[in-house]
């Protein structure tokens, strides 16, 4: 069994998404992230735990698991903030990753500089950059 790394962050989202391994792949070219700990793949290519590092901060997936009570639900209500000092070069390498465009970066109301986009799991991802004056 793997050594259980530092978790970081006060508050851990935990995604549920179909392809966790590959979400792990896609989260390093996309947000820059590492891979912490991830478990190996049960016989249907499905793992039940996968724990990065993204921006300073702990992210967790695992496959669906219907079997167990746990089957797979979209993403939906909520999003994944990235609180960045470029917003521009995030977007880039996320969209060069493959990302789809939600709302490119534009500067808001509130001061900041902000963007939305859409990962191929499913995973709503917001970045956020104050303005610098």
């Amino acid at each position: 069994m793997p050594q259980n790394p530092q978790v970081k962050g006060g508050v851990v989202a935990y995604l549920s998404v179909e392809g966790a391994l590959k979400a792990a792949d896609f989260y390093q070219k996309a947000f820059g992230a590492e891979i912490a700990v991830a478990y190996p793949p049960d016989d249907k290519g499905r793992t039940m735990h996968v724990h990065l590092y993204i921006n300073g901060s702990s992210v967790m997936l695992s496959d669906p698991y219907p079997e167990h009570g746990h089957p797979y639900v979209p993403a939906a209500g909520f999003n994944l903030t990235l609180p960045v000092d470029d917003i521009e070069s995030w977007w880039k390498r996320a969209m060069d990753a493959g990302c789809t465009a939600i709302m490119p970066p534009a500067d808001m109301f509130w001061g900041d500089r902000y963007a939305q986009l859409r990962d191929p799991f499913g995973v709503l991802w917001a970045m956020n950059m104050p303005l610098r004056k």
